[in-house]
Order: structure tokens, then sequence, then C-alpha cells
């Protein structure tokens, strides 16, 4: 496993950004029962760990999109770090909104979008994969060309995989969940024996 990914993951639980409980699960919009969660707009009260963090995204994407000319962000946890990226990489940002305005100009993107703009789509987290497809298809709308999505964390969920081959969309990120679990066990966040209902509840997910 890549040591950045490792790096990455550290940064979240220290921030409890991502924070880990087995034995009491959170409850997921959805209904999931979980044992994970995760709020990654919590990194930007952390200056150092955020700048790390904007660093890493900046090298991700000089490597896997070097084309790009503009950064996107999902609205509403992806927008500041887009935002951070845009400006470490001296690039324009523009936003997508989950759904057009209902008033004013009716607008779902925000910003100046130049006509066949190479644009990376920044998430904090992939679950599915469906808020970026979403959010996507309104840039697909206006005709920007869309190398990819660069996010900090995934589940890496059957169903987000599928999502995204689907869409024929290719996806990048800091870390996942094994990395996480990996060094959630190392820096004693958890126990050795929380580590299987980790496992199996991931295993269970990707089953369903």
């Amino acid at each position: 496993m890549q040591t950045k990914e490792k790096e990455i993951a550290k940064y979240l639980l220290e921030t409890k950004a991502v924070f880990l409980n087995p034995k009491e699960p959170f409850t997921w919009a959805s209904g999931i029962k979980s044992p994970i969660y995760c709020d990654n707009r919590i990194l930007l009260s952390f200056a150092d760990i955020r700048s790390k963090v904007i660093e890493a995204f900046v090298e991700m994407i000089n490597k896997n999109y070097p084309q790009v000319d503009c950064i996107a962000g999902v609205a509403t946890a992806g927008i500041a770090h887009a935002a951070l990226i845009a400006d470490r990489m001296n690039l324009p940002m523009i936003y997508i909104r989950s759904s057009a305005k209902d008033h004013g100009r009716s607008k779902q993107i925000e910003g100046k979008l130049n006509p066949g703009a190479k644009i990376v789509v920044i998430e904090d987290l992939i679950s599915t994969g469906s808020s970026s497809i979403q959010a996507m298809s309104a840039l697909d709308d206006e005709d920007a060309q869309i190398l990819g999505l660069a996010a900090i964390f995934t589940y890496g969920l059957d169903k987000a995989t599928k999502n995204l081959e689907k869409a024929k969309v290719k996806a990048v990120t800091l870390s996942n969940y094994e990395a996480l679990i990996e060094v959630a066990l190392k820096e004693n966040y958890i126990e050795e024996a929380d580590m299987k209902a980790l496992i199996d509840w991931k295993k269970d997910l990707v089953s369903t």
C-alpha cells in the first residue's frame, strides 16, 4: 500500500475528519449502519494539514490529469478544497450546485466556464459516485471536456466502481478505506478485535 495513502489516512484520523466506531455504528442518510463517519470539511480547520492535503491533491492531479486547465468543485463539500487547489495551481475555478437555482439566471454552474475547458472535478468523498456523476452531467451540458474526478477519500464500494465505470469516469483518490483501517490499527485508534468487524462491514456492502 502506498505511503501517501497512509499519510493522508493518518491526517484524517488525527483531525477526526474520519472517525471509526465499530462498536456503536453511525447511521447514514440511506439508513445503512456504518462503523465509519466521514466529514473531510474538518480538514479545512487545520492549516498545516490542509496545506499538505492540497499539495498532495496538486501532485495527484498533475500526475493523472496533466492537461487540466480548470478546477471544478462539487457543492458543498468539494468547493473549498477546489478553491485551494485552483489557487495553488494558478488555474480558474468553478463550482457545481446539486441542482440549478430556482431564481435569477437559474444557473447550476457558478463561475466562468470557457468552451472546451479541460476540467478536473473535486469531491471530498466518494461513496456511491452518484453525486459526482450528476455534477459531471451538468458540465457535459455545457460542452466541457471532463478529464476525471479527484477526491480525498473513498470507501471503495463496488457500487461506486460500477457507477463510475458505466459513466466512463476516471477517478483517483488520496486515500481509501483499506489504508485507513490499517493506519487506525497501527496508531491505536482501534483494537485488533475491531478489525474483523471493519473488514466484514466492507465485504457486506460490496455484496449488496
